[in-house]
């Protein structure tokens, strides 16, 4: 009932030419001194230092789900969340994490001394038997040979898991792969459910000289995986609820959201302590600021582990809630000096009330912003239970993604005030007393047109 009487007030709203577009064709909207009022209210406020401050707390460790440097950074949003007065909680979920135990490798008796890796997934298990080298694993460099002996495998031109099971189906007992060409460390490797041999990882460095060391000597390996498997973590979602004003209360529902977990050892300053930044500033400019729709601003944990907090969070609301919410802006990756254009995600490919509103507000504040197709973060399973939703992040993405170099020095602040300045004004023109937004013509957004983009992250 909500989401559709909204939706029927935007459509209203937006008159249409004979040619099917927005009468106001084009890249401008309506000029509407009122609606620019509106937006002043939030955009003047946005204090872009805030959000590069918060940015420099939260990365200053790793954040990886399950880890002590999640946890603190859990703390500290919700100790702001709570410090502007809001309703707070921690919501607690478990996700099974991959530990690969204890691995190691002899080579004709004698202890290999570089670094070890078990391969996610691995089966455990104590293999002892020649070794053979197999180049990059394809199926014309895998002969039966390789029948009963423990394969040294190059990284590189084929999937870990085609890898594997080419040497398996020759009757491998055990893999040993090397990192390849242009690749650093030991740290690598997946093996899945069926391919029940050992499977471990090495350096490039001595994986070269393992090669040479076979065309001059026969070399009998052990591989050796024990204690590896799932075990469980736990991760949190931080939840701040804004109630609206209780004379004025639509009914309605609007989410804010970014994810505070970062890679394995990555600092995540735009991925994606930059989202959570601008969650929390304009949670600081709401909180004062009347409204007649719910505000819930979340952060999300586990979204590097395929999206899990979000999940747990949008399979815990009801019915009620999910018809109740007309809007998920989804905050990712927002504040790189290095990546593309801002751009409006949803995972269909299809414009919803959420990239009308961050279009036009676009259109009002610098430029529109046109939208794309893709999934991968947290905005999906909201979309996935109905509600309109979409990802807001530059695109394509800087060369220093996932890795130890998404640190705070390549931070923009003219990004993230950009950024914060639309969502900011999209939302409120949902949220303002004067909503639902399109209702009140005087104080209505002009209609804008906006294209697709075919642009890859």
């Amino acid at each position: 009932m909500y989401r559709k009487t909204f939706t029927a007030l935007l459509v209203a709203g937006l008159a249409l030419s004979s040619s099917g577009l927005p009468a106001e064709a084009g890249n401008k909207p309506t000029d509407n001194p009122s609606a620019h009022a509106f937006d002043n209210k939030v955009i003047k406020k946005i204090n872009v230092d805030n959000m590069y401050n918060n940015i420099a707390k939260l990365s200053a460790q790793p954040r990886e789900a399950g880890t002590e440097g999640e946890y603190n950074a859990v703390q500290y949003i919700k100790s702001q969340f709570e410090q502007l007065g809001y309703e707070t909680e921690l919501q607690p979920f478990t996700f099974p994490e991959w530990d690969g135990g204890d691995s190691s490798i002899l080579l004709n008796d004698q202890v290999f001394d570089g670094g070890v890796h078990t391969f996610s997934g691995s089966v455990n298990g104590n293999v002892t038997a020649p070794l053979v080298y197999v180049g990059l694993g394809s199926t014309e460099e895998v002969s039966n040979d390789v029948e009963g002996k423990i394969a040294l495998i190059e990284r590189g031109s084929y999937s870990f898991y085609d890898k594997i099971q080419h040497v398996l189906d020759k009757g491998a007992v055990g893999v040993i792969m090397f990192n390849g060409d242009g690749n650093t460390g030991y740290q690598f490797g997946s093996a899945y459910e069926g391919q029940d041999i050992p499977a471990v990882a090495i350096s490039r460095e001595d994986g070269l000289k393992l090669v040479n060391r076979l065309e001059n000597e026969n070399v009998t390996a052990t591989v050796n995986v024990e204690n590896a498997g799932n075990v469980d973590k736990t991760s949190y979602n931080v939840i701040a609820k804004k109630k609206p004003h209780p004379n004025k209360d639509t009914g309605q529902i609007t989410m804010i959201g970014a994810h505070h977990d970062s890679v394995h050892g990555g600092p995540g300053a735009n991925d994606d302590a930059s989202g959570v930044s601008a969650v929390l500033e304009l949670a600081r400019i709401m909180a004062k600021t009347p409204t007649d729709t719910e505000l819930r601003f979340v952060t999300f944990g586990a979204e590097e582990k395929g999206l899990v907090g979000s999940y747990h969070y949008a399979s815990t609301l009801s019915e009620e809630e999910v018809e109740k919410t007309v809007a998920h802006f989804q905050l990712d990756m927002i504040g790189s000096r290095d990546a593309g254009d801002l751009i409006m995600f949803t995972p269909d490919g299809e414009k919803n009330l959420v990239t009308d509103f961050g279009a036009a507000a676009g259109a009002r504040i610098s430029e529109v912003v046109e939208y794309g197709q893709l999934g991968r973060s947290d905005h999906v399973p909201f979309f996935e239970r109905g509600i309109p939703a979409a990802l807001f992040i530059h695109a394509p993405l800087e060369p220093w993604y996932h890795s130890p170099d998404d640190t705070l020095d390549k931070i923009s602040k003219e990004k993230l005030q950009e950024v914060a300045e639309i969502v900011g004004a999209a939302v409120y023109q949902i949220a303002r007393p004067d909503t639902p937004a399109l209702e009140n013509a005087r104080v209505a957004p002009g209609p804008v047109d906006y294209e697709y983009d075919d642009r890859p992250l």
